[in-house]
């Protein structure tokens, strides 16, 4: 199978300790993990209670000035960027505190990468909220070798069971137990591993931080597909069914095209056709007798004036429908970011 180079376009640096550098690495690898794979080194046994692929993946913000296989950057505030089921947690936040707690190497190295102190991490780890990743996610994997953390570039696959930070960024993966930070920029990287059905470099996403922490997460339910408000830092206990987020609108539902009897552009030197008159005959003659009904005049048929747009005339665009977070155009509920 041929090898698809994968360019990551990082926009911002992570932030919570663990950030990725912008500056782009010669060569490297990047290894494909599927949902149940550990993987190298991995840090603890797996803490994930859900396994397999995702189905349905939201519609995300499409690249900016990016090639073909750019990864596109997404927003951890964007409602249906992650999944999960009402009530239950993707990954056992506890056990993995007991699994980490049980060997303090392994707690100092996984609290150095996030930079934090060994003494932190069970709180750090409570303040997460498990989700599912409902897209192939790229991120900086660290295994655990020789006592000290060993990092990686990765590709997470759809479905995938990790916590996420206050502003939506994959800190851990529970499979593994390993920590995550953003990913490195690489000048064409080698792929390792079997890509998954469905896998294209094209539709990896790299999750930058949302600009606030955010209040509430809006995730899509995979077990009845509905829609889940969850607070951050819960596993499932406080979670409330909400509305689904509306997916963007068709670029012309916005703004309808010119018709050719639209008002000519300020500035052009053409002038406007009156409605009932040819574009270049001569204007009609003027009526000769009044009007026999209490009604209000025509316009004067020698005047080049058209009359004023109705609100839902071709000339007259619609108002646009205001932005969702993370770029996406609608009015449907989106995450909700704290003040």
């Amino acid at each position: 199978m041929a090898v698809v180079a994968l360019v990551v376009v990082l926009t911002q640096r992570g932030g919570g300790g663990g950030g990725g550098s912008n500056q782009a690495a010669p060569g490297g690898e990047v290894f494909l993990q599927s949902t149940s794979s550990a993987g190298p080194d991995p840090f603890t046994r797996s803490t994930a209670h859900t396994q397999g692929t995702t189905e349905s993946p939201p519609a995300l913000p499409s690249p900016s000035g990016t090639t073909a296989y750019a990864a596109r950057s997404v927003q951890g505030s964007t409602p249906g960027l992650y999944g999960g089921t009402r009530h239950i947690a993707s990954c056992d936040v506890e056990r993995q505190i007991s699994y980490l707690t049980e060997e303090p190497a392994k707690t100092a190295a996984f609290a150095s990468v996030l930079g934090r102190t060994a003494g932190e991490v069970p709180d750090y780890l409570r303040s997460l909220t498990p989700v599912q990743l409902r897209v192939d996610t790229r991120v900086t994997n660290h295994g655990y070798r020789d006592g000290r953390p060993v990092a990686f570039q990765a590709v997470l696959q759809a479905g995938t069971a990790v916590l996420v930070d206050d502003r939506g960024v994959p800190r851990v993966r529970c499979a593994c137990g390993n920590p995550l930070t953003p990913p490195v920029a690489q000048k064409s990287p080698k792929q390792v591993g079997t890509p998954w059905p469905g896998y294209r470099a094209s539709n990896v996403v790299v999750v930058r931080p949302a600009a606030k922490p955010i209040a509430v997460f809006v995730i899509h339910d995979e077990r009845s597909a509905g829609w889940i408000a969850r607070p951050p830092g819960d596993t499932g206990a406080r979670d409330r069914p909400t509305t689904a987020p509306s997916p963007s609108p068709s670029p012309t539902a916005a703004t309808s095209p010119a018709s050719p009897a639209s008002p000519t552009a300020p500035g052009s030197p053409a002038q406007p056709t009156p409605p009932g008159t040819s574009p270049t005959g001569p204007a009609p003659e003027p009526p000769t007798t009044a009007p026999t009904a209490p009604t209000a005049p025509p316009a004067t048929p020698t005047e080049a004036t058209p009359p004023p747009p109705s609100p839902g005339s071709p000339g007259t665009p619609a108002p646009a429908p205001a932005p969702a977070p993370g770029g996406v155009t609608g009015t449907a509920p989106a995450a909700e970011d704290a003040g």
